[in-house]
């Protein structure tokens, strides 16, 4: 397969969010499947719902900034400009359940604010654009590190896939990945990210 591509549009948001989980060459045994509906809100905190093992799956994330479909990977460029962080997170008992039995697993991730992303964006133009460095940090420990040369696939190689699926709209958002450290968190962690040394988000499960 191209791509382990998630394509969604979230119910009630006038965004789409598209996932790329296991982009990067530190994960291993990429696997070929689209996944289902992951929901998002900038301004929520998670909640650790009661019994769910919940992990977290930080990324690097581009916004698009014009409408596009079938773009051709040499114009991808053309259709983003800033990027951002986000958790996806997964509740893997959940998850693991559905697997056994043969089910979508949907439900690990399509619970409420179950991707919450930071509110500030990072024009590209002030970055090395083929080498973004971004960490997570929990409980003031790097737990999950990556960086934008490490990707199987590049952004604009993404773009380019995607768009063949799907009309992509200003204001649209992709989930590029993660990268390998993905874990466990629990109620009263602190969890900060950082692209290129610079905080984009710092917030506490509860």
């Amino acid at each position: 397969g191209f791509l382990n591509t998630l394509l969604i549009t979230p119910i009630g948001f006038s965004i789409a969010i598209l996932g790329i989980p296991q982009l990067y060459k530190s994960i291993k045994n990429l696997i070929a499947s689209i996944l289902a509906f992951l929901l998002s809100s900038p301004t929520k905190v998670p909640l650790l719902r009661g019994g769910w093992s919940l992990y977290h799956l930080f990324a690097l994330i581009v916004k698009y900034v014009q409408v596009g479909k079938n773009i051709a990977e040499k114009f991808a460029h053309k259709y983003y400009a800033t990027v951002t962080l986000g958790i996806d997170f997964t509740a893997r008992d959940l998850q693991q359940n559905c697997k056994e039995k043969g089910l979508p697993w949907e439900i690990a991730k399509a619970w409420e604010h179950s991707a919450p992303i930071s509110t500030e964006f990072i024009d590209l133009n002030s970055l090395n654009q083929t080498s973004i460095s971004f960490e997570l940090k929990k409980n003031g420990v790097r737990v999950q590190e990556g960086n934008s040369s490490d990707m199987l696939f590049d952004i604009n190689q993404i773009i380019a896939y995607i768009s063949s699926f799907m009309t992509l709209k200003k204001g649209d958002l992709i989930f590029t990945g993660t990268p390998a450290g993905v874990g466990p968190v629990a109620i009263g962690d602190v969890l900060e990210g950082f692209i290129d040394g610079k905080k984009m988000f710092s917030f506490n499960v509860k």
